[in-house]
Formats: structure tokens, sequence, C-alpha cells
């Protein structure tokens, strides 16, 4: 009883609003009492309790569950038997409800048959004790329910494949035909309620899914007729809908199922005048809906092999597509898109099919007119209207398959030349729908095209001039680009259009303006070499008007027309260009006051279009052209004293770095000559700030240049190692690892550029210890990247051929030098590594990691085994049992034992796995909540 109280009092923390720690407090608990022995006979206490609470009642069914499915091994096999009884007893006490329990009950019951062969035959007990007796019958029902899938998706049961094979045979299929009987004399039992058809329907779809019961064998009974005559019952309507849907899509092997599909494509037919009939509500629309295309897709290959007799079902879903509501129209999606793929590969097209995409595209154009007043919708009304419309626009190509994209083209281009032709009161939607369809439909053009593109470029310059029309033209001539590539005779007034939307005062037109220069200019780019005066020119005069995400696809578009140029012409280009940028960073370095935080914004600004040029660019080779040669010196001569000045603001030093990033592509060997000074500016810029991006540029310059031997460029990077590590720790004494990731990750990455290309410089310096401990504070962290850079960087150093060199090899001489280092800091930090690393294998190390830790644990278990079995039990014992249950721990150091004094220490791999999977099924358990299973 004092275990009843205890457990009652955890339950009634989350009746009473708590706190975050209470919660987890109380969770915890409820978790660690699901795993004991004991809570099987308190569970079974308070199920049958008629003074517990109701949410104590629910646990104690869903423990029962759970421990059924985990811990069935608690449970002695002689007692089996009773805990069966016991559970079929509580199912009768529930038989009313509540259904939550009473579904516990039946899943705790499923999981048991499964794992009690000496249960002969579970589905004729259950009939025998509740089939018989009418008020029981809805509990029979939500058992037989329940048990083809929970057999069939719950793979937590621990049961070998050849166990499963046997007692699902011996349970399900054996069983097969009789609960078909039952649930046809259920169906039609005199006094049956629409509450228990429906259950029947549920039990009926339950079995459908799982393979048991076969659509031959259905359509055999009175379900079948049912299953149709239900859809005119208000209660019985979704029920019907989902057991039909189900029945079409088991008859999908059509060779096998013919006699069944003759059977029910005229029930599926006969239902077509409906769609009238229930014209006027939506949910009865959408379960027709679901029916005609679930029949579609199934009989796709009917109906294209006797079109005539099926094609009903086409008009049905055609019918669908064009209703009102658009939750109900995408059902239909995937059958036109299907559809489309098998008529394609046919050699002609029925001309039934040809009507029947002309009818829907005209359809899905109605759909794409946004509302007379697009004001009116809510944000998020508005945002799901435009993702869907994106959607409409992958069923318009499914109608350019079938019918040709210029045959879909012009039918749009004649909607808006009709809309036109009306005069200056059409409405702006009547011009818009269309042009998104052709915008939709641009991916499927041909550039070769000469029917239909050339009279929708003709119209653009024609268009009213409407912010949503000109903003639906602009992202036309963005996707019809390759097209305009090979038709260059209109690039100078798509141009012109192009440039007056970067008038328009509205900022969506200008961002569509922005997107079709950007594609314009990497299509067409030789086309437009001779336009770049032009492009430089408005840039001068118009770039300030300009938004900056504006201004970015501008100068990646002008990037595109560079990379077309030939390579002295695209270098003096690019520097024209670049000098424009950089002529703002050195004003600013130069001025004598400090800039203001606008003047900051604006250079951070010209550096983010600059770093999108030098991203388009990427590199002019290995040889630079004779006007670059000196750029990076001219360009450094300004970075490094606006660094000076301006590199504690957060921003700056990610924009500039980020250019340098790209530079040192761009450049390649050209930046050597500044490649000493650029990281002491790093080093001393990070000592100062602690920004990450320091780092960054550091381990990037590390690995281009790491096997430089120049004096200079090394000093630099003992510089940077031994200044960032030093300012690291400080920053690890104030805040604690998980608010500085970014710090760490770049650190770490820095440091694996020094172990591969400068060991001497990593090893031998004295902030290696510091180091070696700033890599285990980030294994700490619950971040995967950050993880596998610590990892990585301690696997490199317990690997190092330094500390067991080959023996046929003769060693570098420096090679017991980084050994001596290497030792003593793995001795004294040892104990604390292991920890680190078993909390996170049994914690939140990624899946990915483990055979990292394998690695390291087999390196120290071969180099200090010794010390490794002094470590292992105290940390073992500090592991939390949540997830590392005590049998797994004591199995764990028993096998580490074993290898080691083997002197096998491979075989500790085999002891790191296994307590790896003992941890993952305990977290598996634990994961959902002992009061949400």
């Amino acid at each position: 009883m004092a275990d009843i109280q205890t457990l009652l009092s955890v339950l009634d923390v989350f009746s009473r609003a708590p706190d975050k720690a209470s919660l987890e407090t109380a969770n915890s608990w409820l978790q660690d009492f699901q795993h004991s022995p004991d809570a099987w006979a308190t569970c079974n206490v308070l199920l049958l309790s008629p003074d517990a609470p109701p949410a104590a009642k629910l646990f104690a069914a869903q423990t029962f569950r759970t421990k059924v499915t985990y811990d069935i091994n608690q449970v002695d096999d002689a007692n089996l038997p009773a805990l069966r009884d016991t559970l079929i007893t509580a199912l009768q006490h529930y038989h009313n409800g509540p259904r939550t329990i009473m579904i516990q009950i039946c899943l705790a019951l499923s999981g048991l048959a499964l794992q009690f062969p000496s249960w002969s035959n579970p589905v004729q007990s259950m009939i025998d004790v509740f089939g018989k007796n009418p008020p029981t019958v809805p509990a029979l029902l939500h058992f037989l329910a329940i048990l083809p899938e929970e057999l069939t998706t719950n793979t937590k049961i621990p049961v070998t494949d050849d166990e499963y094979r046997e007692r699902a045979n011996n349970i399900l299929t054996v069983n097969a035909e009789q609960v078909l009987d039952l649930l046809s004399m259920y169906i039609q039992a005199p006094g049956v309620t629409h509450v228990i058809q429906a259950q029947v329907f549920n039990c009926l779809r339950s079995w459908l899914v799982a393979g048991e019961i076969s659509a031959m064998s259905l359509a055999g009974t009175p379900l079948l007729g049912y299953s149709f005559e239900a859809l005119s019952s208000e209660e019985l309507f979704d029920p019907a809908v989902d057991v039909i849907c189900d029945l079409i899509h088991e008859t999908q092997e059509i060779d096998e199922n013919m006699q069944v599909i003759e059977a029910i494509v005229p029930r599926v037919i006969a239902l077509r005048p409906r769609l009238a009939e229930c014209k006027d509500d939506p949910e009865k629309i959408k379960g027709y809906a679901r029916i005609f295309t679930e029949a579609g897709e199934t009989y796709r290959l009917l109906l294209l092999q006797h079109t005539e007799s099926f094609f009903p079902i086409v008009e049905a879903i055609g019918e669908c597509s064009a209703y009102p509501d658009l939750d109900i129209v995408p059902i239909t999606f995937h059958f036109w898109m299907r559809l489309a793929q098998s008529i394609g590969k046919k050699p002609s097209v029925s001309p039934l099919f040809q009507d029947a995409y002309k009818a829907l595209m005209t359809v899905i154009i109605g759909h794409l007119h946004f509302p007379t007043d697009p004001g009116a919708m809510t944000g998020q009304e508005a945002d799901s209207f435009r993702g869907f419309r994106h959607v409409m626009g992958d069923t318009l190509k499914d109608c350019c398959f079938v019918l040709g994209t210029d045959t879909c083209l012009l039918t749009a281009y004649e909607v808006i030349h009709a809309a036109l032709a009306r005069g200056p009161n059409v409405s702006w939607q009547e011009i818009e729908a269309p042009l998104f369809s052709m915008r939709s439909m641009g991916a499927e053009i041909d550039p070769r095209d000469d029917k239909a593109v050339p009279k929708i470029m003709d119209l653009i310059p024609s268009l009213p001039n409407h912010p949503k029309i000109r903003y639906a033209a602009l992202l036309i001539i963005s996707r019809y680009t390759e097209w305009i590539n090979l038709h260059p005779e209109y690039i100078q007034y798509q141009l012109q259009y192009i440039s007056a939307g970067f008038d328009d005062p509205i900022q969506e037109v200008n961002a569509a303006a922005g997107q079709a220069l950007k594609y314009m200019c990497q299509d067409c780019k030789r086309h437009l070499i001779e336009f770049l005066p032009q492009l430089h020119t408005f840039l001068s005069s118009s770039g300030s008007k300009l938004a900056q995400e504006d201004k970015i696809q501008v100068y990646e578009a002008i990037a595109y027309v560079i990379s077309a140029m030939p390579m002295e012409q695209a270098a003096q280009s690019l520097r024209t260009f670049s000098m424009d940028i950089l002529a703002h960073v050195h004003a600013l370095a130069m001025k004598p006051t400090r800039a203001t935080k606008q003047e900051l914004d604006d250079v951070c600004s010209g550096l983010e279009n600059l770093e999108i040029m030098l991203h388009v660019i990427q590199t002019f080779g290995d040889e630079l052209p004779s006007s670059c040669r000196n750029t990076c010196q001219e360009a450094w001569s300004i970075f490094d004293p606006f660094l000076a000045k301006y590199g504690s603001e957060f921003e700056i030093s990610e924009r500039v770095t980020r250019v340098f990033r790209h530079s040192l592509h761009f450049f390649g060997v050209g930046v050597l000559p500044t490649a000493a000074s650029v990281v002491s500016r790093m080093s001393i810029a990070f000592e100062a700030t602690g920004f990450p991006s320091y780092l960054w540029i550091a381990g990037k310059v590390i690995g281009r240049f790491g096997n430089e031997e120049d004096p200079a460029l090394r000093g630099a990077y003992r510089d940077v190692y031994e200044r960032s590590t030093a300012k690291l720790v400080s920053m690890l004494q104030q805040k604690a690892p998980r608010d500085m990731p970014d710090v760490l990750e770049d650190y770490l990455r820095m440091l694996l550029q020094m172990i591969e290309f400068t060991p001497d410089i990593l090893f031998q310096s004295s902030v290696f210890p510091l180091a070696f401990r700033v890599a285990m504070a980030a294994l700490t962290l619950v971040h995967t990247e950050i993880v596998f850079a610590a990892l990585d960087f301690i696997r490199a150093i317990l690997t190092h051929d330094c500390l067991s060199p080959p023996s046929n090899v003769i060693p570098p001489p420096k090679f017991p030098l980084y050994a001596e280092a290497i030792r003593p800091v793995v001795e004294k930090e040892g104990m604390e590594l292991v920890g680190c690393l078993l909390t996170g294998l049994v914690g939140d190390f990624p899946e990915e990691s483990t055979s990292i830790v394998v690695t390291i644990f087999r390196m120290l278990a071969g180099l200090w085994p010794s010390q490794v079995l002094v470590w292992l039990p105290s940390v073992l014992q500090q592991l939390p049992l949540a997830t590392a249950p005590g049998q797994a721990k004591a199995q764990f150091l028993a096998d580490v034992n074993s290898a080691i004094n083997a002197k096998e220490p491979d075989k500790v791999k085999y002891a790191i796995l296994a307590l790896h999977r003992a941890s993952r099924r305990a977290r598996d358990r634990r994961r959902v909540g002992p009061l949400d299973q």
C-alpha cells in the first residue's frame, strides 16, 4: 500500500500544472517504477480498485502494456496464464470503457499473445469470453481490431523472426476466416447499433491492411454490400469510406482480383450522382473523392485498356478536382500525376483523356485565382493558399505531359488574350492566374519552341501595370531564360521590363525583378557581356534605392556575366565592381571618427555583395590574370586596418571572414604573401573578441598552406594556437560549453588541421594539455558536428603513429617528442575522458559516432590497459541507470576486463557495442512518457 500511495501522489503532480522540474522528477519516478518487478502487482491492484482515481487506472493499464512489451522476462512461465487471466478480467471490468483503458488492456493482451505460445488460440479464447454476450462484444471488437496492428507494427516485442512468423500464423492467419464470419454475423445481427457496425468496419480494415483477410474472401460475404450501403448512413459514412478505400487498395494485384474488381467498379461508378446530391456537404464530397481517386489509381491500367468502361471514374475525379473547397482538390492530384505518367508511355492518347486534361487545366487555372479581396485572408490563409498554388502548378505540368506544353501554354495565353479584350475593367486576378500557370509550366517548355513562347514574350510588355501582374510576369521571365538564351533578340526589351520592376514601389516586385535578372544573367550570360557597363551604371545610379536582398541578386547576376568573359576582361570587370565596394571599406578605416551604425551596416551589405560575386566566379584558375596579381595584397592593405578598428563588431567579423574564405579559394597561392599577416590578425582579433569566425579563417589558412615552411607563417600558426587556447580556457571559466558551441567547433576544426599539417606545433606547445581538455569539454555538448569534431581530434591523437610506430619503418625523429607530450596528458585526463565517452555513448552522442568511440577505447585499452581497468568502475558507477541499466554496466566491465586480461584489446569493440545496444533499448523505452503510451 505504501507503493500505491507513493504512486498516487506522484501521479497527482500532473493534475496540478507543475513546473518543469517537478514534471521531470515525477516523469522519471514513474518510468523507474514501470521498470520494477513490483509494478505488476501494484498496477493489478490499481486497475481493479473501484476507489482508484481515473488517471491511476489509466496509468496502470499503460504500465501493463509497457511491461508486456519490455519486461515479460520478469514473469515466470508458470505465471503467464495468471497474467493472461488478470488482463482478461480487467477487460471484462472495463468493457463499457473508458475507451483509453480498454485499448491499453487490448494492446497488452495482443503483446502477451505473441510471447505466450502455450496460449494456443487467443482469438478463439477471446471470442468465447466476450463474443456471446452483447454488452461485451465492443470489447471483443476492440481487441480484434488492435491485434493485427500490434502484431505487425510493434517491433519492440522481443521475439525472433522465426518465432514471430510461427506465432503470427497461429494467431492471425489460422483465424482469419473465423473472424470474417464473425464480422459478417455482427454487421447484420438483429438490433445491431451503428456503434457496433462502425467497430466491425474498423476491425475489418485492420485485418485487411494486415493482409490476413483477402479482398476475394471478403467479396464472398455480405460485408462488401454493407460497406457501400453504409455510405447512406450519417453515422457510418466515414468508416465505410475507409473500408472501401482499403478494399480497393487490396485489389491492386488486378489479375488475381478481377472477380472482386468486377463487383467493386459498378458500385463505385454508381456513386457518381452522389457528388451532385452532396454538393453542399464538403465532408461527404471528401469521402467520395477518396473513393474515386483510390479506384482511379488502383485501376489505372484498366482505365488505359478499357477506357470507355472505366472512364466514368475519371469523370467523377474531374468533378472532385473542380470542387471549390481547396482542401478536397489535392486528394485528386496524385491520380492525375500517375495517370499522366502512364499515358506518356503509350504511343497515342485517347481523345477522352485529352478532353479530361484540358478540362482539368481550365479547372486548375480557375483555382489559381486570388480571392476578390486578398486582404481579407489571414496571414496563415494567405501562406496556405500560396503554397497550394505551387502544388497546383505541379498538376499543370501533368497536363503538359499529356497535351504537350505548347498546347497548354497557348490555352493559358488565350485566357489572358480574351480577358484583355474585355477592356480596362477586367480584374487583375483574371490575368494573374493564367500568368502563374505559365510560370509553373515553364519548367516543361522546349527552348526551341516557336509556337507558344514567342506569343507570351510579345504579350508581356502589353500587360496592365498592376503589381501582382508585374510580379507574375517577371517570374515568367525568370523561368523562361533558357528559351531567351536561344532567342537573344528578346533580351533588350526584357531587360527594360526587369529594370522597370526595380522602380516599382512594391518590395515583392523588386525581388521578382532581382530574380529575373539573376536567371537572365545566369542563362544568357554570353549575350549580356555588352550590357555589363549598363549594369554598372544602374548600380551606381539606382543601387542605393534597392533593398539589400534585391541588390544581392543584382550582384549575383553581374557575377554570372563576368564569369562568361575572356579572363583578362573578366578580371578587370571584377576589379571594377570589387573596388567600388572596397572603397567604402577603406573610407571607414581611414575615417578619423568612429563610423555610425548605418555606415557599418552599409559596408556589411557591400561585403555580402562581394562575397556573392566571389562565390559565383569561384576562381580564374592557378594562374591569375595580370590585373589580379596584386589585388590580394591591395585588398589586405584595406582590410587589415579596417579589422584593427572595427573587428570587435560581430557583424563585421562575420562579413569580412566570409569574404576571406572565398578569397582564399579565388587567389589560391596568391594569398601566400599575406597569409602570415592574415593569421596574425585573426589571432589578435580572436583574443580580443572571442568571435569564432576568426578561428574559422585561421583553420582554413592552415588547411591550405600547412605544408609551407615559411618561418613567419609557422610562427603565426603557433601564435594563433597558443593565444586562442588561452582565450578559450578563459572563456570556459566564465561560460558553460553549451553557451559557446560555435567557438568550440571552429577551434576544434583548427586543431584538426594542425594535427594533420603542423603536429610539431600542436604537440610540443605548452598549451597542448589545455587543448585536450577543451576537446573533452566539447564532448558534453548535444551538438552532432561538435561531438564529431572533438571525437575526431581525440582519435587522431590516440591513433597517431608516434604512440605505436610501425616496427618495419624508422620513425621520424620528432615522434618520441610527440609521444612524450601525449602520454602524460592521457594518463592525467584518462578517467575524465572515459567518463565523457561512456556518458555520451549512453546519452546524446549521435548514432554514427559509435565506431569512433570504439576506436578510441581500443587504443586506450591497448596502450593504457591497467589504467583503463582502474578508471572504469568509478566511471560506470556514475552513469545513470535510466540510460545504462545495472546489468548492462556489469556485463560491460566484465567484457572489458576479459579483453584486456587476454591481451586482445580489439575485443573491446564488442563490449562497447553491447553497452550501446542495451542503452538504446532503455532510452527507447523512456522516450515515450509513462502517461503518453
